[in-house]
């Protein structure tokens, strides 16, 4: 009886410093999809569905900690060290804006379809930029239980659930969704430590978090805590994406090793693939389940096959490594 196929990554270099953030776009209307990674040489990359590169983003002089691209994959923007947000064309690689923070920019989205783009980062604080008058001065999401910062802590990811709301998340443990029409806050829910990723599932409408060794799947609008489906884990993951069709599993990464694993929806361990020479900061489904993409302290991305000996893309049904 023949070994069922092993998954066998492509291997993206590329970066010369640790890896992220990865964020896929959605499936394009030629069928392909495309990848940007973040990383910390300051150089944001574009690359195609296969893996294959297609550009750099240059003019960044700190480390890039988040990087989105827009539905239609013509415009990405990047959240950096250098204190700016960045807006770039994709198709030329020309920054066409630079927005001004007083600190480190950790994270940034770009509104699904509205001309606007949120920010958070050290600075405590969650801006609202509109693309239309990129020279205007931002507005602020304030907690009215705070009347200077968003949250208590560093803000770690900031995402659109739809057109009108955006939720954070933050070191201080909170998750606030925010009504982007009235700029208000309208409801949060708390964690009992920091929150160490979030990302949105738009097919399935649905976040994915990670605190300490929890990973938790939330609806994307105005939750409750019923609604909530929690898991621990035997350990703390940096990162956590559910499978965008099946719903079947999620993949992990984390910083105490060099794995990347595979988990059904009960937490059972399914796999648990090794292939980077360093810890594992970002983990990401495509948006059509076909593969999952891990960066790495390594300085590398793995795009690692959904099903193994499956023909796709650069794959050519190959089994068990061969």
């Amino acid at each position: 009886m023949s070994a069922p196929p092993k998954s066998v990554p492509l291997v993206a270099p590329g970066h010369t410093r640790p890896v992220t953030h990865l964020s896929f776009s959605p499936i394009l209307d030629d069928g392909t999809y495309l990848l940007i990674s973040s990383c910390k040489d300051g150089n944001p990359m574009l690359r195609e569905w296969t893996g294959d590169w297609i550009g750099t983003f240059l003019g960044h002089k700190g480390a890039v900690w988040s990087t989105k691209l827009s539905l239609d994959g013509s415009r990405a923007a990047s959240a950096s060290a250098d204190f700016t947000a960045k807006y770039w064309d994709t198709f030329t690689g020309e920054a066409l804006h630079s927005f001004p923070h007083n600190h480190i920019v950790r994270t940034v989205a770009i509104a699904p379809k509205t001309a606007h783009l949120l920010t958070g980062g050290q600075e405590k604080k969650v801006r609202i930029f509109d693309l239309t008058r990129p020279e205007a001065e931002p507005d602020f999401l304030f907690d009215s239980g705070s009347s200077s910062t968003s949250h208590d802590g560093t803000v770690k990811s900031v995402v659109w659930a739809d057109a009108t709301t955006g939720v954070s998340a933050g070191e201080d443990g909170q998750i606030k969704w925010w009504d982007l029409r009235t700029r208000q806050l309208i409801n949060h829910m708390s964690f009992d430590g920091p929150i160490t990723s979030m990302e949105y599932s738009a097919p399935l409408n649905r976040l994915v978090v990670t605190s300490g060794k929890t990973v938790a799947f939330i609806p994307g609008q105005q939750p409750t805590p019923q609604q909530t489906y929690s898991l621990q884990l035997s350990y703390a993951p940096s990162s956590a994406s559910i499978h965008p069709l099946l719903q079947d599993r999620f993949v992990t990464g984390s910083i105490t090793d060099e794995w990347v694993r595979v988990h059904g929806m009960n937490g059972e361990e399914r796999d648990v693939l090794k292939g980077h020479h360093g810890p594992v900061h970002c983990v990401e489904f495509s948006p059509d389940g076909e593969m999952f993409a891990s960066g790495s302290e390594d300085g590398t991305i793995r795009m690692w096959q959904t099903a193994p000996g499956k023909s796709y893309g650069l794959w050519l049904g190959q089994t068990n490594g061969t």
